[in-house]
């Protein structure tokens, strides 16, 4: 990914932070010799720099993708910025954004214990503990049938690229006519986005 030095995000705890509340992610591999993607959620376990996650059996990206580096690309809040509301007409409107792209090596899982464990783990993240989708409330029958269904697989992290481009490279009162205009919108990522740009602000 192009990260101008500006935009480098390296704050762990952010990173982190992204990578949970965006972790709807797009998986990117080699298959059959083209670039493929697949669309899924992943559980990230920063203590094992490890993505967890499952492929559905018959996406045929999994074939070709164990012992392989692969990309997952987490895409944060987003917004456009037009430069309409600078104090100036002599530059360019843009757009303001946070991804992150974690690049590692996949092994798929066979052992049960680690399969059950990810689910359990996607689970909770998603529906919360105590839920009556927890794999122990379902029929053991049932949960065995659903897992031949799937590919499960961790991903090992070898390499962490992240980039906040919130206006950083235009002067500070300038942030602040864009951050005021975003706050005031009915949009969700622009909102999100001002509030960014403003805990960045407030960090320098």
């Amino acid at each position: 990914m192009y990260i101008p030095k500006h935009f480098k995000l390296e704050d762990e705890a952010i990173i982190n932070e992204i990578i949970d509340n965006y972790s709807f992610a797009t998986l990117v591999s080699q298959h059959n010799g083209e670039p493929y993607a697949t669309h899924l959620p992943l559980v990230w376990k920063p203590d094992e720099s490890a993505l967890y996650g499952h492929f559905a059996k018959k996406n045929g990206q999994w074939h070709d993708i164990e012992n392989e580096r692969v990309l997952a690309i987490f895409q944060g809040p987003h917004c456009y910025i037009s430069s309409t509301w600078y104090e100036t007409k002599r530059t360019v409107s843009t757009w303001n954004y946070v991804s992150v792209h974690l690049y590692g090596t996949l092994e798929i899982l066979t052992e049960d214990k680690k399969i059950y464990e990810s689910l359990e783990e996607l689970i909770i993240k998603y529906e919360g503990a105590g839920s009556s989708n927890e794999l122990s409330s379902l029929d053991p029958n049932f949960v065995e049938g659903m897992v031949k269904g799937i590919v499960p697989f961790k991903i090992k992290v070898e390499e962490i690229q992240a980039k906040a481009k919130l206006s950083q490279n235009h002067p500070l009162e300038r942030q602040k006519r864009v951050i005021k205009k975003l706050e005031k919108s009915k949009d969700e990522n622009e909102r999100l986005i001002a509030a960014m740009m403003k805990r960045n602000l407030n960090n320098d």
